[in-house]
């Protein structure tokens, strides 16, 4: 970095040292202390911008995962809140973490809860479809959202849910349902434009296995990073809306 830079990026903090008489009593070349606090200064940015480590299985606790799936499409953009919300609100403990899984490993039949996000079309592998069928069947539950309320994303989800579980369709979830009440009573899904949303879900042996949002779970507020909802219509109430469907899967 050049050093007209760094003298300039830390002279304010030479002379509040300064004005404190540090600088005049230091055996330290003043041009030493300027580099230092440089140093010190890129050192807390880089470590500020870094990634956050992948989430890992926590024992004894739940665990529910993200999904990969198509062709490397990722499930980014789903806030992991409603996790410390439903440990906080309930006697379930979960990892506050959603721990990524690849939709074609055996690694996703470690977790009974998993997420599947994302905008624009996809297709899925048929390794991924089995893997999909599978999984439900054997008692795993997915949320699918659509991000941004994303119309590709959601035409290419029913496209594939359609050749996973030809024989059972998508119908529509009446607020009357127990995902509506299990930690919060929620009467209606509030969108973030006007009127309200709804959840659809595939159900195998009288419980749902899979709720599908067309508008969007992701609670997109409170994702972090660079996620945002870009236009979209998705539900305010989310994260309670989250909760419950853990909660639903965890007890039904």
């Amino acid at each position: 970095m050049n050093r007209s830079i760094r003298n300039a990026v830390a002279t304010p903090l030479i002379l509040g040292a300064m004005s404190m008489a540090v600088l005049a009593w230091s055996p330290v070349p003043a041009q030493s202390i300027v580099d230092s606090i440089f140093d010190d200064l890129v050192e807390q940015e880089a470590e500020e911008a870094a990634p956050a480590e992948p989430a890992v299985i926590q024992p004894g606790i739940v665990n529910c995962a993200t999904l990969t799936y198509g062709n490397g499409k990722s499930s980014r953009c789903f806030s992991e809140e409603f996790l410390s919300q439903i440990s906080r609100d309930s006697h379930i403990i979960a990892n506050p973490r959603l721990v990524p899984a690849n939709l074609e490993s055996s690694e996703l039949f470690q977790f009974p809860f998993a997420v599947m996000t994302g905008e624009g079309n996809f297709s899925l592998t048929e390794q991924q479809r089995v893997n999909m069928r599978h999984y439900l069947e054997g008692g795993g539950f997915i949320i699918a959202s659509a991000g941004c309320s994303s119309d590709t994303w959601q035409q290419g989800f029913r496209s594939e849910i359609a050749k996973v579980f030809p024989e059972i369709g998508l119908t529509r979830i009446d607020p009357s349902h127990p995902v509506f009440h299990t930690v919060y009573e929620i009467k209606a899904l509030q969108r973030k434009g006007r009127g309200t949303a709804h959840l659809e879900g595939l159900e195998i042996d009288g419980k749902i296995v899979l709720i599908f949002s067309p508008d969007g779970l992701n609670d997109t507020a409170m994702a972090g990073g660079n996620c945002c909802c870009c236009g979209g219509d998705e539900i305010r109430n989310a994260r309670q809306m989250n909760v419950n469907l853990l909660a639903y899967t965890l007890t039904h």
